[in-house]
């Protein structure tokens, strides 16, 4: 399979020595261009190195674990992070998405299941382009302007990472439609995406979080019971 030179890099971050290395090498064999970290602050300088445009990060790491890892490449690189996390690990699974990483695979996984999974991240859809000038667009105190990729609320700038941008993207974009996990999977995922469709759930957790909504009294952002989301146009 060939991949364009923007998507190629990936960083693989286990302390597991055996089982990073197998990852690499499957990876390897599809084609990517693989680099290898072990601890927290090599997985954070590896980012800074190669620039990937994702990375495989397992939760439990020496030097500091991958939610710190997460949090701090947050502050500088845009690379879809794939979590790797233990069996049960719930709330460790929400933490990690809240803080920047975009999906989550179970341990034990097989490695092609994994390749596939990076596979089908990397065809992820990105917003297309928007013409110059576009309209920014308005719910109340909440300003999404597409083209700049930026977002204010309240006059403030509000710092999304790429996958929460692109489900308030999605949303604002039909702001009198609701829209269903799965019809905000396939728009904001792709098509090729599988895993667990409360991903979007704990996105837009995060989400609203930023945005200063609250899900019960919702300004921005509402739940329709039985459906999906949809924004609060009134």
């Amino acid at each position: 399979m060939a991949h364009t030179d923007g998507n190629r890099r990936i960083l693989v971050v286990d302390d597991e020595v055996a089982l990073a290395g197998v990852v690499a090498g499957y990876l390897t064999r599809e084609g990517f261009e693989v680099t290898v970290a072990h601890d927290g602050p090599s997985a954070v300088d590896a980012v800074r190195d190669a620039d990937p445009a994702l990375v495989v990060l397992d939760l439990m790491l020496p030097g500091f674990d991958g939610l710190e890892v997460c949090r701090r490449l947050r502050t500088f690189s845009d690379a879809y992070v794939l979590m790797l996390t233990a069996k049960g690990e719930e709330l460790d699974k929400v933490i990690g998405l809240s803080v920047g990483a975009d999906d989550y695979v179970v341990k034990p996984f097989g490695p092609r299941e994994l390749v596939a999974r990076v596979k089908a991240m990397l065809r992820r859809p990105r917003t297309g382009p928007v013409a110059e000038g576009g309209p920014i667009r308005r719910f109340g105190t909440l300003e999404v302007d597409p083209a700049a990729r930026t977002v204010h609320v309240d006059g403030h700038p509000v710092e999304l990472t790429r996958t929460e941008f692109d489900v308030l993207e999605l949303l604002s974009s039909r702001p009198r439609t609701a829209l269903s996990r799965g019809q905000i999977l396939e728009h904001v995922w792709g098509p090729d995406w599988f895993g667990d469709p409360h991903v979007v759930d704990v996105h837009v957790g995060a989400l609203r979080r930023k945005l200063g909504d609250d899900a019960a009294a919702p300004r921005f952002v509402r739940t329709v019971r039985g459906v999906g989301y949809a924004m609060v146009t009134r």
